[in-house]
């Protein structure tokens, strides 16, 4: 989303004998995204359980760095009338499609408590908050320990003295597979749509690393790298190395816990099973 590149170009126009547009040419690629990777209730859901192992109480305000279309603000906003969100992101498109869908859709009084700012998340900014949130692997685009330290200097600067920064981690030897590809359905409302996340490229003797985002439609017709991500893929020690260069007095790793019915949540944890494709949280306390 606003943390990626995106591909702007349009998908492959119908033939002329055929004037009815394609599924792939009237689909919205941030919908179709908010759709296949976000789960604001989610997100909001474990910003506040990581808050309360931290500190044992509520949190109520929130920046979302590297926001795009800041679904998670909106959410945080509506899930307690005390709340309030403050949306960071240098991508002006992602955040004018936000005002028009996700912001638009809130009540008068929990949109004045969502506040935008388009600028690069190194900037501190006052008021500072109570959970930082830099999710969807979003400061991997810093690609040396310098820059990830600077940002994480900042970050920890925009937090209140009782406040944690929550970060998504990913790894296991299918993200270093080019040519991996995960496949998978959306089904919302009448058209349906296949979400592909594509491991496009991976050097071992610098860590970068590209990824595209394509949707599949009913149809056959697709928009093709709608998403493209170049980052560095840092590794989970590396990262809390980092962040206690940074100034973070302790972080913790949040792994996903799965019970006999299939339930999960996620639980602090220093071991772990060997996995092909896993998702972890890193939680930084100030």
């Amino acid at each position: 989303m606003g943390k990626s590149k995106t591909n702007n170009a349009a998908p492959k126009k119908s033939s002329a004998t055929n004037a009815k547009p394609t599924l792939a040419e009237t689909a919205d690629k941030f919908d179709c995204y908010q759709k296949s990777v976000q789960t604001p209730e989610h997100e909001v859901e474990f910003f506040e359980h990581a808050y309360r192992d931290a500190y044992g109480k509520k949190p109520y305000t929130l920046r979302e760095d590297f926001c795009g279309t800041f679904a998670v603000c909106c959410h945080w906003v509506q899930s307690d009338p005390k709340r309030t969100a403050v949306g960071v992101d240098l991508c002006s498109e992602t955040l004018a499609w936000g005002r028009e869908h996700n912001l638009a859709s809130l009540d008068p009084a929990e949109q004045s408590r969502v506040k935008l700012i388009e600028q690069d998340v190194r900037k501190r900014n006052r008021p500072q908050v109570d959970v930082l949130a830099a999710q969807n692997f979003s400061f991997w685009l810093f690609k040396t320990r310098a820059e990830v330290i600077a940002y994480f200097k900042t970050a920890r600067a925009n937090l209140k003295s009782e406040g944690v920064m929550v970060m998504d981690m990913m790894g296991g030897g299918d993200c270093y597979t080019e040519g991996q590809v995960d496949k998978r359905v959306i089904k919302k409302g009448r058209k349906g749509f296949r979400y592909e996340w594509k491991q496009a490229s991976f050097n071992p003797i610098n860590a970068d690393a590209s990824f595209y985002i394509s949707f599949k439609f009913k149809d056959g017709s697709k928009l093709k790298r709608a998403f493209e991500y170049h980052w560095r893929f840092w590794t989970i020690p590396e990262v809390r190395e980092m962040l206690v260069e940074a100034g973070f007095s302790e972080n913790h790793v949040y792994w996903e816990i799965e019970d006999d019915s299939e339930e999960s949540s996620w639980e602090r944890s220093e071991n772990a099973s060997s996995d092909p494709s896993w998702i972890c949280y890193i939680v930084a306390i100030k």
